[in-house]
């Protein structure tokens, strides 16, 4: 396989309800990629866009019905979704268009715009269950990783306090991004005195509903050398999914996290993630899914990363910094958007220019994850500096 690069980057603002349709936020995001790179539509070979259930823009066929605002039309381009991984997973898509010697470019763009699904998006979910065996219940998504949450904490006996620092990390990092909806100063207190909606998961545990879109520029090593001195490499990739029927799974550990990990880092030649691994974006649209996904990810041993989040390893001048962009909880959660933003992270971060975000240690390899559907989907990305 070919060694694949991303070069350009570019995202929109992460809001409540944009005034732009979703075309308009591909096409917007997709611009920017081109330009922060000096490419045009002309040079894209093909396009891979990612983007959540058809309910959430109320389109059926979204992909087709996007393809016109991302420079689909008129050349190769083909939607994936799995959920809230479709993100990162998108980017696995776009970087297999050019391992595999198909194409030399590939734009890759996610984009979600949740404000069109009424009355609330998480009405889009209710149809996922099991029509037999839990439909009947009335269950939605709050509800089954409230059970998540609860079993995580139990196993370890995690203290609340321990999770909500990390609502206050990432919400605290978004107030140095320029795209973020919810950057703000917040306490432990404050989590902990937010509205209980379906306990232990309260109001400030949770990612806004968001509407935006991400877009990366991939290419081949020897195109990427032609338009940038210092491209960044995806060197691993890697996915799973686990069962639908979650009840039949111990929640406390997202295995299937840690088999798309072990799959990535194979491919990077990656032994110890946590020696080399400088820093990560997992996902968090809940503050508990980033210790979670944290152990998932090998990035420390089980129970540990509520450990490593209070000794302030996790901060941006730690030695393991995380969510440094402040992640969904604070950056937003458009859900395919989201997994792009973080492989945006990646890139702006392995190249310096992230700004006042900049982590302070030296950063060589980074890695982002996305997780979605019923607590079932792990998909990741390593990236690399190419000097």
């Amino acid at each position: 396989m070919r060694r694949v690069a991303v070069i350009g980057a570019g995202m929109t603002r992460f809001v409540r309800r944009a005034k732009e349709t979703g075309k308009e936020l591909s096409f917007e995001a997709a611009r920017m990629a081109l330009d922060s790179c000096g490419m045009e539509f002309k040079d894209i070979q093909a396009v891979a866009e990612g983007t959540a259930p058809d309910a959430f823009d109320g389109v059926h066929m979204k992909g087709e019905y996007l393809s016109n605002g991302s420079g689909g039309v008129g050349r190769p381009y083909t939607r994936s979704y799995v959920g809230g991984g479709t993100g990162v997973f998108c980017g696995i898509h776009g970087w297999w268009h050019i391992a595999s010697g198909m194409f030399d470019t590939c734009l890759v763009v996610g984009e979600e715009k949740m404000s069109s699904c009424h009355p609330h998006p998480q009405g889009a979910f209710l149809t996922i269950f099991d029509s037999f065996t839990e439909r009947q219940l009335g269950p939605n998504l709050i509800w089954i990783f409230a059970l998540e949450m609860n079993r995580y904490m139990t196993r370890h006996r995690i203290k609340k306090e321990d999770i909500a620092l990390v609502s206050v990390k990432n919400h605290r990092n978004a107030l140095d991004h320029p795209s973020a909806q919810l950057g703000m100063k917040i306490t432990v207190e404050d989590v902990l005195n937010s509205e209980v909606l379906a306990y232990p998961v309260q109001r400030l545990d949770i990612s806004p509903t968001s509407d935006g879109a991400a877009a990366l520029v991939l290419a081949s090593e020897e195109i990427a050398r032609k338009y940038t001195d210092t491209p960044v490499f995806i060197d691993g990739v890697g996915w799973c999914l686990d069962t639908a029927y979650w009840t039949d799974r111990d929640l406390y550990y997202p295995l299937y996290v840690e088999m798309a990990a072990r799959m990535a880092y194979k491919m990077a030649r990656i032994d110890n993630p946590r020696r080399e691994i400088d820093f990560a974006e997992p996902y968090d649209p809940f503050d508990y899914k980033e210790l979670h996904h944290m152990e998932g990810l090998m990035l420390c041993g089980k129970g540990e990363a509520p450990i490593l989040t209070r000794e302030g390893v996790t901060q941006r001048d730690g030695d393991l910094p995380t969510c440094p962009s402040g992640g969904a909880l604070g950056v937003g959660n458009p859900i395919a958007a989201t997994g792009v933003m973080k492989l945006c992270e990646l890139f702006w971060q392995l190249r310096g220019e992230a700004g006042k975000r900049q982590i302070k240690k030296e950063a060589r390899t980074g890695v982002a994850q996305a997780w979605g559907d019923l607590m079932q989907v792990g998909t990741v990305v390593v990236m690399r500096r190419g000097d």
